[in-house]
């Protein structure tokens, strides 16, 4: 399971603030039921692009990752939770939304694995993609 997490409209001293970012990194596995197995890694990057400067970071779960890329002068956030254990989904953006101020949020879960479901079960699974998408545009 992949729940992306795209959040526009954020605050920008949020979005700056590393120890803000690893906090959430640190405290959030746990809130979905994960177990985390390294602490947060945090950066503060400087790119070329003046308005592309941002904070990252990413925790490794025993169910696979958690990150976070910040982009403060747009206004901008993308958080990945990537797990091989299913999670209420809406229970985690609830708690993203605790942590960061996002006046516009887009999100999409993904279903990982589908090689190895059987083929009813594989069309099953597509048929509810193509209707989400079908929802959305």
């Amino acid at each position: 399971m992949h729940l992306v997490i795209d959040g526009h409209g954020c605050d920008a001293a949020e979005l700056s603030d590393a120890e803000r970012v690893r906090r959430f990194l640190d405290e959030f596995p746990d809130r979905i039921s994960m177990t985390k197995i390294t602490p947060p890694a945090v950066y503060t990057y400087h790119g070329p692009t003046p308005e592309d400067w941002g904070v990252s970071g990413f925790v490794i779960i025993a169910e696979s990752h958690i990150s976070v890329h910040t982009f403060p002068d747009r206004g901008y956030v993308n958080i990945d939770v990537f797990s091989c254990k299913e999670f209420d989904a809406d229970d985690a953006m609830a708690q993203v939304g605790e942590f960061f101020t996002m006046a516009q949020i887009r999100n999409w879960v993904l279903d990982r694995g589908l090689e190895h479901l059987d083929p009813a079960t594989a069309r099953s699974v597509v048929e509810e993609e193509r209707e989400t998408v079908r929802q959305r545009v």
